[in-house]
């Protein structure tokens, strides 16, 4: 007896730590202004937000779920239980699905479509605490599933969809990264997969409460790594309204502005900034890289390879002696990954084996 006591408290003091961790993740994103972790990143200020939401609801879900310890009764428990995950469907639940959605910044999607997804959820559960009834919770489980199952294929397709549209206005992808939307949507489907499949055994309080801390951390750190691509974007309704240049003659406008003055080597530099640079509008100069059958960040990579063979060329010639990854940067890449993954795209090589064979 004393010693279930014993874990029962040591239990309830982890369960309480976790709660206290959320709260403290919710603080830092909202009253922050500076970014800790990645100080040369400039997070987007809506999923900051979101993400701030989302941790107070986790912190307030451990409110709601405290009592199902402490009562007896199994009617009461599970009361308890259904309550709680009623109160789940109107916060954290929809809002993971709402920081999913953020991530993506190719276009601000409608928020409205997750309450109505959330309906069915909250209605079902509404029903089961009136009646005091189990019974239609095999359906609700059912709908879970169906509304997964339909996440996931949406957000595969809005994924590569948003990979494709880096690629075409963007040529540096660090602080990017499109799979780091996969591994968030991994790690939900963990969370509920675990929440749905209660063993009632202490080891699976355990597990949830080590997910969640997971969870937590894991957003705090793709929040703060996540570069706001919101800037670059509200140029382009600018840009947009320029009467621009005839797609035919943007080729003779890129050698001499982007390749002649040598626009490739700003790391940060996007599609919109240059289609304003060179005098003509977003849309024309998208569709003069989709005519040549290639990206804008393989055109602005391939620029950059070059001048990494020159000036490779140049100090092997005068016998400097300078590293890979000195030139990388010379080059335009911020990323020395960046650079030998584009390297090796467009040599079909690395930097290091096409060096040897020189």
């Amino acid at each position: 007896m004393y010693d279930q006591i014993r874990e029962d408290t040591l239990f309830l003091m982890f369960y309480a730590s976790v709660a206290m961790l959320a709260l403290i993740a919710c603080c830092y994103l909202l009253f922050r202004r500076s970014n800790a972790i990645a100080p040369d990143v400039t997070p987007p200020a809506r999923l900051r937000r979101w993400t701030a939401a989302f941790f107070a609801a986790i912190a307030l879900c451990h409110i709601w779920y405290l009592p199902t310890y402490f009562l007896t009764s199994p009617d009461e428990v599970m009361l308890g239980y259904l309550i709680a995950g009623w109160l789940d469907c109107m916060t954290v639940i929809p809002l993971m699905i709402v920081i999913l959605l953020t991530m993506l910044q190719d276009r601000r999607r409608p928020l409205w479509p997750v309450c109505v997804m959330m309906v069915p959820f909250v209605i079902g559960l509404a029903w089961c605490i009136v009646s005091r009834s189990d019974d239609f919770l095999l359906v609700i489980f059912v709908y879970f599933l169906l509304m997964c199952f339909g996440l996931i294929i949406y957000m595969v397709g809005a994924i590569r969809q948003y990979g494709r549209w880096l690629r075409d206005n963007y040529a540096d992808l660090e602080h990017k990264e499109v799979w780091q939307g996969f591994v968030v949507l991994a790690i939900y489907l963990l969370v509920y997969a675990v929440y749905l499949l209660d063993v009632g055994e202490q080891i699976y309080e355990y597990a949830m409460e080590v997910i969640v801390i997971v969870l937590i951390c894991y957003l705090l750190w793709r929040v703060e790594t996540l570069s706001d691509l919101s800037i670059s974007e509200g140029t382009t309704k600018n840009v947009s309204t320029l009467v621009g240049l005839p797609a035919k003659n943007i080729g003779l406008l890129l050698k001499q502005h982007c390749e002649g003055q040598q626009l490739y080597l700003q790391y940060n530099i996007s599609l919109p900034q240059l289609a304003q640079t060179i005098g003509t509008n977003r849309l024309y100069l998208s569709q003069h890289f989709s005519s040549q059958g290639m990206t804008y960040n393989a055109y602005i990579n391939g620029l950059r390879i070059q001048h990494f063979i020159k000036l490779y060329h140049e100090a092997d010639a005068t016998h400097q002696t300078i590293s890979v990854r000195q030139l990388a940067h010379q080059s335009g890449f911020r990323s020395y990954s960046t650079f030998n993954a584009a390297f090796k795209q467009s040599m079909g090589m690395t930097a290091t084996e096409w060096m040897r064979n020189i």
